[in-house]
């Protein structure tokens, strides 16, 4: 598999619309099922009593899940074709685990929404398709589900495409959707077209997420966020350590410190005790400066190369999706995570709650349990960051509870003031 184009997915939607099966499907289908597993996974079916192989049972494996018949934690599979690889979140459907379908979706190039097609779209898909699009997934593959239930109706199937379509276009920066009917359980075009739809013209779901493309890659200069400074003993040797974003970064190359103004140029660049010419985005690198400057954890180390460069600021405007059931009020004091800097967050104000059922933006003074809304905050310390849409991994920040330290809430950035 590490020779193959990976694709990260996304699994999203209400509660049993089937997205635990279809995964199993997925890796039944493409035999990425050990023998082991498959027989512990019969075993288990007889034991809850499901009445055939149950293959939501390869994803959901805490015992809770399967007395319960729900996903409640994240799982994290993995399968591959000859085309590409893939890696697959399969995230709850439960409004009160939204926390978790955000952090899948986060990390994620395409989201497959499903629904029950004799549901329809419900609040909850309309709020993962909101949330898949506000973090910025490529592509929404809309999976309706169990439509051998319905009679492989078209009329159906078409009406709740173009209804999902139709809402996601509304949004302010709409992936492309694509639509497929299936049926998870019995495997009808998910790995293979199946003679139940032939009005059906696509291709199946596999097909759809082999094709599928990742992530574009953001024209941003190089950025390293500053984990850990390295001494060697009594040696001269003074390395910065992180992992790098953004664009590679070379032996020679100009950089600055932020947020202070100091300038130096990389001297070397070590992975793993092996020295590098060059660093690429994703890799966890220690930097060697050519100058003696301070630099300490929380900073950033910022190529000068790239366009949309980021800034100091300690006022941001972020939509937030909110977690927690304390409400969140203007004044509230929270704890903040970015990169590898940690503050106060005061929130100045809220600017809005999004309606995701209208869309409609409505001023409010609190934010509750799973809202999804614009704050303004002040925080302590001064951040590096670019917006969101410009620069996922800089846009971002954790927001944490002071009191028990449980996040609650991912923040978007969608505007920043520079610090003066």
């Amino acid at each position: 598999m590490s020779g193959l184009p990976t694709l990260r997915i996304a699994t999203a939607g209400s509660v049993d619309d089937g997205k635990s099966t279809l995964i199993g499907r997925l890796l039944h289908d493409t035999s990425a099922v050990l023998d082991d597993q498959l027989r512990a996974v019969e075993r288990a079916s007889r034991r809850w009593g499901d009445g055939g192989l149950n293959l939501a049972l390869l994803t959901d494996g805490l015992r809770a899940e399967r007395e319960q018949g729900i996903t409640i934690d994240v799982a994290h599979r993995y399968f591959s074709t000859p085309r590409r690889s893939f890696v697959v979140a399969d995230s709850p459907g439960h409004a009160q685990y939204t926390r978790n379908m955000v952090t899948a979706a986060s990390m994620a190039d395409v989201a497959i929404v499903l629904v029950d097609a004799r549901r329809g779209v419900v609040e909850q898909t309309r709020r993962h398709a909101f949330v898949a699009a506000l973090v910025g997934v490529g592509r929404i593959v809309l999976a309706v589900n169990k439509m051998d239930l319905i009679g492989w109706d078209d009329a159906d199937f078409r009406s709740i495409a173009k209804g999902l379509t139709e809402y996601v276009e509304a949004l302010p920066a709409p992936p492309p959707v694509d639509a497929v009917p299936i049926s998870a359980l019995h495997g009808d075009n998910v790995v293979a077209l199946s003679a139940r739809s032939p009005w059906y013209d696509g291709p199946p779901l596999l097909e759809l997420l082999e094709q599928a493309a990742r992530r574009p890659v953001p024209s941003v200069g190089a950025r390293l966020d500053v984990q850990w400074c390295i001494r060697h003993g009594a040696s001269d040797y003074r390395g910065v350590a992180g992992r790098l974003t953004g664009g590679p970064l070379r032996v020679g190359d100009p950089v600055s410190i932020a947020p202070g103004a100091m300038a130096t140029t990389v001297a070397g660049i070590d992975r793993a005790g092996r020295p590098l010419d060059t660093a690429e985005p994703g890799q966890a690198v220690t930097v060697v400066l050519a100058d003696d400057v301070d630099v300490a954890r929380g900073d950033v180390v910022l190529g000068v190369a790239g366009v949309d460069r980021p800034i100091a600021t300690t006022e941001v405007c972020a939509d937030v999706c909110w977690m927690t059931e304390t409400p969140l009020v203007t004044g509230g004091r929270l704890l903040f995570k970015h990169g590898t800097r940690a503050g106060t967050a005061t929130v100045t104000g809220i600017d809005h709650r999004v309606d995701v059922g209208t869309l409609e933006r409505s001023p409010v003074d609190r934010l509750e349990l799973n809202d999804l809304g614009r704050v303004n905050l002040s925080l302590s310390t001064p951040i590096v960051a670019s917006p969101y849409r410009v620069h996922a991994e800089s846009g971002r920040l954790v927001l944490i509870d002071a009191a028990d330290h449980a996040t609650a809430a991912a923040a978007m950035i969608h505007e920043l003031e520079p610090a003066s």
